[in-house]
């Protein structure tokens, strides 16, 4: 399958990765892979159990570093070999446990290990940045002042999001977001992506749910066996289609770099 291109994003991908291959031991977790993400764009990365999308993931965020290939990041090549690497880049990982603090309110969580202290923590300007981020996700947030402990998942997810905007990031990896969210709180984290995408940013949306997929990515791509298995854009492909190739019924197992030429599609009206 051709490489798609969205025709409205910006000429100049955030993240393009090309041959990524990754391998512990014997074992191939990645082989070739290729992706590229546009700012102002969502992309979800789908697969099965074990095609690769959580080792891609860590490779981005820093835990693993990549054993072959090329990393462009903001038009420069990378290697990521630590966490904190990532975070300088401007990439910022939500991952699906969160990592927050329940005893802790919500500036207390967003702030936490990056507090604001001229002299001594400064309450007032931390406070006031935490109502900026979450206006800027149009947040359903009560108080900055409310435990975390007593928000709901969607509301745990938005303090987790908000968070990770601290850096001022352009990429954005979100790790199944709406796993184990009731249909209320799942809209409200979608509504948080659409936020990111009209901010800007680059969104890589890793999930299961296709439903997800279709409401708010611009483009799928799918890994399949730790390899390039299609990119879709979603205006045009059916969900039979993108579940085809995430379970391998088309048989079309192919590295992007093997396509004789990209194909510009527009990505669909927001």
């Amino acid at each position: 399958m051709a490489t798609l291109t969205g025709e409205g994003a910006s000429a100049a991908p955030v993240l393009t990765l090309r041959g990524i291959s990754k391998h512990f031991g014997a074992v191939s977790a990645l082989t070739d892979v290729d992706l590229q993400v546009f700012p102002g764009e969502v992309v979800a990365l789908v697969g099965d159990n074990g095609a690769g999308k959580s080792t891609l993931v860590k490779i981005l965020a820093g835990v693993h570093p990549h054993d072959s290939g090329t990393m462009i990041f903001d038009s420069q090549e990378v290697i990521v070999r630590s966490p904190t690497e990532s975070i300088d880049l401007g990439i910022a990982t939500v991952f699906q446990d969160l990592a927050l603090c329940d005893n802790l309110d919500v500036v207390g969580n967003l702030f936490l290990g990056q507090e604001l202290r001229p002299i001594r923590l400064d309450e007032v300007a931390m406070e006031v940045k935490a109502w900026e981020l979450l206006r800027q996700l149009s947040a359903k947030i009560p108080s900055v002042r409310t435990l975390v402990a007593s928000l709901s998942g969607g509301q745990r997810q938005t303090v987790a999001i908000a968070r990770s905007l601290l850096g001022s990031p352009k990429l954005i990896l979100l790790d199944e977001p709406t796993a184990a969210l009731g249909v209320a709180q799942t809209a409200e984290v979608l509504n948080l992506i659409e936020r990111l995408r009209e901010n800007g940013l680059a969104v890589i949306l890793i999930t299961h749910n296709m439903d997800d997929v279709l409401a708010v990515a611009d483009r799928v791509a799918v890994l399949r066996l730790g390899k390039n298995n299609g990119v879709f854009n979603v205006a045009d492909a059916s969900k039979e289609s993108i579940i085809a190739a995430i379970t391998g019924a088309t048989d079309n197992v192919v590295s992007q770099r093997e396509a004789t030429r990209p194909i510009k599609v527009e990505t669909r009206s927001k």
